[in-house]
């Protein structure tokens, strides 16, 4: 989309995404399980709300509207109506409109479109934040309610653990028509959990994985699945994390930084996005994203940019082959090449193009709805320095991230520039 005025990122907040193997977790084996709780939806969301506020001193009052990503409040916490949650956060917003946004694990992506297409519309200070809570039922029940994402009559009998099953299907179909093994996407696990480490807000900040144990199936790294001809084809390591957690974001318009007396070398800009949708249940080549291909054409065609130009990416990792096939949409990859890429370790943070530097949805965790809104603030962390133990050697210039929804069925993807 052509944007009709400048649109800046100022900053944001994170709360740690945490959920189990996560040492502030509370469940069954942390010591105070019974005498304390994890936060709920509404305490994350208010805690990413309040912290972006406060931390880049932007008055509430400010605030001209807001947009909340979220995926399944409803059933996770029985919460919906989430725009008028999140004014709770702060009384100042009494009265601003407010309003969820949800597109699967896009929904962050999505809020953060509908707040630039505010801007552009002629509002000048818009908060998005996203949030999810993921951790109040077991894991397969809530399998199901993430299930919600495909097309359920044609797709959820696939396997209970639906969303494994359909990468695990990626998986198998890639490997046998490029050759690669499981030892190449298990690069890509090791790099998250590597660079998970070194950020102290990330769900895995505390496990280890190493290459061997990523590789193969085990005791301690079960192939989950029922479905005979896709079992072999995943393991736990090849996961995301079922995480809790949210994450904030404040937009402005140039009006809008002259409003709030921040200068734009403060910030980062916003050069393009792209939104693109394609129809569930039906993929045509389970080889490639080409709906995410589509966008990422789009973006770069807008910003005028070509992929050699991304200096880092936050990049959909769900599950560790998505990885490989997102280096491959976005061009930092020929097709069947992606392996290929990690194996060099050019995608780690010190690589050529670093990818998921603070641990990706797999290492840093993927509260559902907060993941498009991290991904945009992780790129502006690391632009403006802020990135601590993983932080990059040189200051990145240009980023891009890229939002997916389903089965490949809503991309948002985005290129941000840095200002000096």
């Amino acid at each position: 989309m052509k944007f009709r005025r400048k649109i800046y990122l100022v900053g944001g907040a994170l709360t740690p995404f945490i959920g189990k193997n996560h040492p502030d977790f509370i469940w069954k084996k942390h010591p105070e399980f019974g005498t304390r709780e994890n936060p709920t939806l509404e305490e994350s969301l208010s805690s990413a709300i309040q912290k972006a506020l406060a931390d880049n001193k932007v008055d509430a009052e400010a605030i001209d509207k807001g947009y909340i990503g979220n995926f399944a409040g409803e059933l996770f916490s029985n919460q919906g109506h989430l725009g008028a949650m999140a004014i709770r956060a702060d009384e100042k917003l009494n009265g601003k409109p407010f309003s969820r946004v949800e597109g699967a694990c896009a929904s962050g992506g999505l809020a953060a479109v509908n707040g630039i297409d505010a801007l552009n519309a002629g509002y000048d200070v818009v908060l998005v934040a996203g949030a999810e809570v993921q951790t109040t039922v077991s894991a397969r029940e809530g399998a199901g309610f993430l299930a919600r994402a495909s097309h359920w009559e044609e797709e959820r009998e696939i396997d209970d653990f639906t969303f494994p099953a359909m990468f695990a299907r990626r998986a198998k179909f890639y490997k046998e028509k490029f050759g690669a093994t499981d030892e190449d996407i298990a690069h890509v696990t090791v790099k998250a959990y590597a660079n998970a480490n070194k950020n102290p807000l990330a769900h895995m900040r505390e496990v280890k994985m190493d290459l061997a144990t990523a590789s193969t199936a085990s005791d301690h790294n079960p192939a989950f699945l029922r479905n005979p001809e896709l079992k072999a084809h995943l393991k736990v390591s090849d996961c995301s994390q079922v995480s809790n957690g949210a994450a904030a974001v404040i937009l402005a318009s140039e009006d809008g930084l002259k409003k709030l007396g921040i200068s734009p070398s403060d910030c980062v800009e916003i050069l393009s996005y792209a939104h693109t949708t394609a129809p569930l249940g039906k993929v045509a080549d389970f080889t490639t994203l080409d709906n995410t291909e589509r966008a990422a054409k789009q973006v770069y065609e807008e910003a005028g940019l070509r992929p050699d130009d991304i200096d880092v990416a936050e990049v959909h990792d769900c599950f560790a082959v998505t990885e490989l096939l997102m280096y491959e949409a976005l061009g930092f990859a020929e097709a069947g090449k992606g392996g290929e890429l990690a194996r060099s370790g050019a995608t780690g943070i010190d690589g050529k193009i670093p990818v998921n530097t603070g641990g990706g949805l797999i290492g840093y965790g993927h509260p559902v709805g907060a993941t498009g809104v991290k991904q945009l603030f992780e790129i502006y962390r690391q632009m403006k320095g802020q990135c601590g133990d993983y932080q990059m050697p040189s200051t990145p210039r240009i980023g891009l991230t890229a939002n997916m929804g389903g089965d490949d069925r809503t991309t948002v993807a985005m290129a941000i520039k840095n200002i000096d």
